[in-house]
């Protein structure tokens, strides 16, 4: 019986390279005899780049940039034997790296992942995948541009400041100076969000507060984000603020559209692409996905989801295994999804689930499996 284990990360508690080996140790312990083909996912935010490396062998790197507060920062990205860059938002720009009383999201730059990409461009890269999530910036993408060679210049022709208020005084683009190595490059975006750059569905008003932007900042910052497009639209010849995932990442998806030409693609479908997930599906009896919380908005481009579409395709169903299962989460069913499990045994705090996220993954693997194999036997 050969069966594809295929989950994200467990925030807070595992790496899916992790995950998948605990329900490889269940699937073992029910089933001694089964082959399980391990193949860690990612739908772009966190945990992107080790899910990649994971599936294909790629190496790390790291490279010494400017953090989203003006902070040095070792950052870590991936390189493929296709000269294929991996680099994650979240690596020089990422919420997580901030405490939330130091979060600001009118000074914070994205400026460190432009300098992740020029490394990137010095190693020979031909393809760069940049995965979208976790940022703690609201910049519209502007400080990756800027470290890229674009110049934001105000009234009196001096380059802005770093951040997403700054924007409010632009006056004109220079983009003379962008690294014209970029235009011999694919650049990918690997990204679940759909939101334009602006307006109530934009960046600021459905991501700064998480950033730890104020009601009153955050209309600031919208205000400054549609200068911004304004701006662009004017200097470039074409207005990109309302183009799907344009308020990905503070609006630095809104940069890719407008300045780098980049295709936007799931980060789910990127990932399963680069891992072979299909023709891993290829002869399975079963699949195993899951991640850390699971509810309606799993469908929205969620790594579970991603895997159902691709397992549906080879008629393979899929047991999925979250901490914890939210409101809604049945309608997986629709998706895709046989049957999801949570892994919690009876009421426990969130530290002790974390802590024990791999034996509980290994236990709720193992007891599908023994069902599995007896429902099998049954029919024979």
């Amino acid at each position: 019986m050969k069966i594809v284990i295929a989950p994200d990360s467990f925030k807070e508690s595992l790496s899916a390279p992790d995950a998948a080996a605990a329900i490889a140790r269940g699937i073992k312990q029910a089933y001694p005899d089964a082959h399980t083909v391990c193949v860690p996912m990612a739908d772009g935010g966190e945990g992107t780049v080790e899910a990649v490396l994971a599936a294909t062998g790629g190496q790390w790197r790291t490279t010494a940039v400017t953090g989203a507060l003006g902070e040095s920062l070792d950052a870590p990205w991936g390189w493929l034997d296709d000269a294929t860059a991996v680099i994650e938002m979240a690596a020089a720009a990422g919420l997580e790296q901030t405490p939330p009383a130091q979060r600001d999201p009118l000074r914070a730059s994205s400026g460190g992942v432009g300098e992740i990409i020029r490394a990137a461009l010095d190693a020979g890269a031909r393809r760069i995948i940049l995965g979208l999530g976790g940022s703690s910036t609201n910049d519209g993408g502007a400080g990756l541009l800027a470290a890229l060679g674009v110049r934001f210049l105000d009234k009196a022709g001096k380059d802005l400041p770093r951040g997403g208020a700054a924007l409010a005084d632009l006056d004109r683009i220079d983009i003379q100076g962008l690294d014209p190595r970029l235009a011999q490059v694919q650049l990918d975006i690997a990204s679940d969000v759909d939101n334009p750059l602006c307006g109530p569905q934009g960046a600021s008003h459905i991501f700064g507060p998480q950033k730890g932007a104020t009601p009153e900042q955050v209309t600031l910052l919208d205000n400054s984000l549609s200068h911004f497009a304004d701006i662009c639209a004017r200097d470039l010849g074409h207005d990109m603020r309302d183009q799907p995932g344009s308020g990905a990442a503070g609006g630095l998806g809104f940069a890719a559209h407008a300045f780098l030409n980049a295709r936007f693609r799931p980060g789910v479908e990127v990932v399963a692409e680069l891992g072979r997930l299909a023709q891993a599906m290829e002869g399975a009896t079963l699949a195993f996905t899951g991640e850390g919380r699971m509810d309606a908005q799993t469908l929205r481009g969620k790594t579970p989801a991603g895997v159902a579409r691709i397992a549906q395709q080879a008629g393979v169903p899929v047991v999925a295994l979250a901490g914890s299962l939210g409101e809604g989460y049945e309608k997986l069913h629709a998706g895709g999804i046989t049957a999801a499990f949570s892994l919690a045994p009876g009421p426990i705090t969130l530290q002790h689930a974390c802590e024990n996220a791999a034996q509980y993954l290994c236990d709720r693997a193992r007891d599908v499996t023994q069902l599995w194999v007896a429902a099998s036997k049954r029919m024979l």
